[in-house]
């Protein structure tokens, strides 16, 4: 059953991210990478890890596709501005995906006579309670002075976008 879930999720995931290569109207490009994003965090899910699921959907689903669909509102693209496009960046975009092709392709070639025995794997290895339990325990001390860093940072950039202080 888990196979079969992490096929659909991965099929959604290939089939969203091909929909925004060849997508015309950039919002429903943007809307399927959203999904992309989404069905790679369930693939996280699936793999038992789900901090790495939860960071992929408040950074990239959230916030960068947040900010993706602002500078789309803002270059206010048109239709008229598509057909401008030269065939040289759809070339170079084909030969792309051919090399990539290629290169999975070489993959598969030489992974299919390995089998992976999951006898003696640890089931809590991508457990959240387990990773907080190391980062607050043994790595305190980095974690504490990289938020010190970030509240630094953030403190001047409001420091320097605030015109009259």
């Amino acid at each position: 059953m888990d196979q079969f879930l992490f096929f659909l999720v991965a099929f959604l995931a290939v089939a969203s991210a091909v929909y925004f290569v060849f997508a015309r109207n950039p919002l429903y490009a943007i809307l399927s990478l959203i999904v992309t994003m989404f069905s790679i965090a369930g693939m996280y899910i699936l793999l038992n890890a789900q901090f790495l699921a939860i960071i992929q959907i408040i950074v990239y689903a959230g916030a960068i596709m947040v900010l993706f669909l602002y500078i789309l509102m803002m270059l206010n693209l048109n239709k008229e501005d598509e057909s401008k496009k030269n065939n040289t960046l759809k070339f170079v975009g084909v030969f792309t995906a051919g090399l990539l092709l290629t290169g999975v392709l070489g993959v598969f070639r030489g992974v299919k006579d390995k089998h992976v025995v999951l006898d003696n794997v640890d089931r809590g290895v991508g457990l959240t309670k387990n990773l907080g339990r190391l980062l607050f325990n043994e790595y305190v001390l980095p974690f504490e002075l990289a938020s010190i860093l970030i509240l630094a940072g953030i403190v001047g950039a409001v420091l320097i976008g605030k015109k009259d202080l």
